[in-house]
C-alpha cells in the first residue's frame, strides 16, 4: 500500500484501511499539530507519533490495543496501596506540567517523543475541554505521578504517563477508570501495545472494531470534567 503525504486540512486523511500492512500501522506523513487536525485523527483512530527530526508521522493500528472499563482490576499490590491512601489525586490541575512530566527522561528509552510542539497544540487541547490530565500527589503535595489524553464523547484516548514514585502512575491509571466508570466511558485507547500496557490489563481488537466504537461513542456529549468526583479506594 502506499505511504500518503498530508496537504491542507481539507483534504482530511486517508482511510485507515490504507495504512502500511504492519501492527504498527504507518498511514501518512506531514501535515501539522494543530489542534483542529487532531481532533480530526482521534475522531477517525489516527494518532500522531514521530521522533526528534523526523517527519510527522500519523498511525492506526491494526490490532488496536484498548482498555475496557468494566474489566479493569487493581492487582492486589496496588489496591492495598490505594486503601493506604498515601496518595491525594486531582483532575486537570496542572495539565501542562503533566505533559513535561511525561517528556522527561526514562530509564528504558533515549529521548523522548513528547516535543514541544506536542505540548504546544495539546495544552490548547486542553484549554478548549478536550484534552485532560489525572494528577497524583504524596503527602508532601509533590506531583509524583500522572497521565494525560483526550475524551471525545464517550470515549478515552490515553497519550502518556509518568511516576516518581512507586505506584504512582498505576494510581493514576486507576482514578481514570473509575472516573471512566463513573461517566460510562466503556473503552480507554492506548493505541499500541507494550508491556506495561498489557500488565494493567489491557486487551487487543481488530482495528475494524475500534471503528465501530469510534463511530458509537466519539460524538456522544463529553462529561463534565470539572465535575469530576473524587477517588474512592477501591
Amino acid at each position: 500500500m502506499p505511504l500518503y503525504r498530508l496537504g491542507p486540512l481539507e483534504y482530511g486523511f486517508p482511510p485507515v484501511e490504507e495504512a502500511l500492512n504492519d501492527p504498527d500501522g504507518l498511514l501518512a506523513v506531514g501535515g501539522d499539530l494543530s489542534p483542529e487536525r487532531l481532533l480530526l485523527a482521534y475522531r477517525h483512530g489516527i494518532f500522531p507519533w514521530f521522533n526528534e527530526d523526523d517527519p510527522i508521522c500519523w498511525w492506526s493500528p491494526d490490532p488496536r490495543c484498548v482498555f475496557f472499563t468494566a474489566d479493569f482490576k487493581p492487582s492486589r499490590s496496588l489496591a492495598r496501596r490505594l486503601r493506604q491512601n498515601v496518595f491525594r489525586f486531582s483532575v486537570d490541575q496542572c495539565f501542562t506540567r503533566v505533559m513535561e512530566a511525561c517528556a522527561g527522561p526514562r530509564h528504558y528509552a533515549d529521548g523522548t517523543w513528547i516535543q514541544p510542539e506536542f505540548i504546544a497544540n495539546y495544552t490548547l487541547l486542553h484549554k478548549a475541554g478536550v484534552a485532560h490530565s489525572v494528577e497524583v500527589w504524596n503527602a508532601d503535595n509533590e506531583l509524583v505521578g500522572g497521565l494525560y489524553g483526550l475524551n471525545l464523547g464517550r470515549l478515552f484516548f490515553g497519550e502518556s504517563m509518568f511516576s516518581h514514585a512507586t505506584d504512582a502512575s498505576k494510581a493514576a491509571f486507576a482514578y481514570l477508570i473509575q472516573l471512566c466508570r463513573y461517566w460510562e466511558i466503556p473503552l480507554v485507547d492506548a493505541q499500541m501495545e507494550n508491556d506495561h500496557i498489557m500488565s494493567l490489563g489491557a486487551t487487543l481488537i481488530p482495528r475494524h472494531e475500534f471503528t465501530r466504537w469510534l463511530e458509537r461513542c466519539a460524538d456522544l456529549p463529553a462529561p463534565d470534567w470539572r465535575q469530576a468526583p473524587p477517588f474512592m479506594p477501591c
